[in-house]
Formats: C-alpha cells, sequence, structure tokens
C-alpha cells in the first residue's frame, strides 16, 4: 500500500516540475523577444526630427485660397447642371489643385 502512493507521489512532483519548466510555459519566447528588443534599442539610434521652416501664415491664407475656390467651384457646378459651362471653372479647378498640392508637401512630415 505505501508503494502505490510513493509511486503517485513521486510521479505528481515530476509531473509539476515538468508543468513548470521554461520551456513549457511559454516564457522563454517572451525572454528571448525581450532581449531582443533591447538590443535593438542600444544599436539603433533614435529617429531625428526634422523642424521643418512651415511660415503659418502662408499656410493659413493658401488654406483660405482653397476655401474661397471651392465655393466658387461648388456655383459653377450649378451652372454646369444648368447646361452653361463657365470659362474659368477649369482654371479654378487646376488652381486649386495646384493649391492643395501645395499645401500638402507644405504640411507633410
Amino acid at each position: 500500500m505505501r508503494t502505490p502512493i510513493l509511486l503517485f507521489a513521486v510521479l505528481l512532483s515530476a509531473s509539476l516540475a515538468w508543468a513548470q519548466s521554461p520551456a513549457r510555459n511559454g516564457n522563454t519566447g517572451q525572454r528571448q523577444a525581450d532581449r531582443a528588443e533591447d538590443q535593438f534599442e542600444k544599436t539603433v539610434p533614435p529617429p531625428i526630427r526634422q523642424q521643418s521652416s512651415m511660415d503659418f501664415a502662408k499656410v493659413k491664407s493658401e488654406a483660405d485660397e482653397l476655401v474661397i475656390l471651392s465655393q466658387s467651384i461648388h456655383s459653377g457646378i450649378d451652372d454646369v447642371g444648368k447646361g452653361m459651362l463657365p470659362k474659368d471653372l477649369i482654371e479654378k479647378l487646376k488652381q486649386m489643385e495646384k493649391l492643395s498640392k501645395r499645401l500638402r508637401n507644405e504640411l507633410a512630415p
């Protein structure tokens, strides 16, 4: 009777030790990832942020001009719906495209 209990205790302790080993509980991968991240942070310098020489007043005035152009284009489209094509509509669309491209390039990091 004593042998089965002793055998059960040995098997139980062995299985608990096996289940708690680092290779079984998934912590090994996490530790390796943490080490790799630490090494990466040590070898890669932080990114350099360049200060743009953006002229806020100029950007603001171009944005205001875009608003005015879009409103005039909106009314021009109403005329197109009535069968009339305003002669400056295409030029306003081109100007709006140029302004928006300039603004996008000015604001892009």
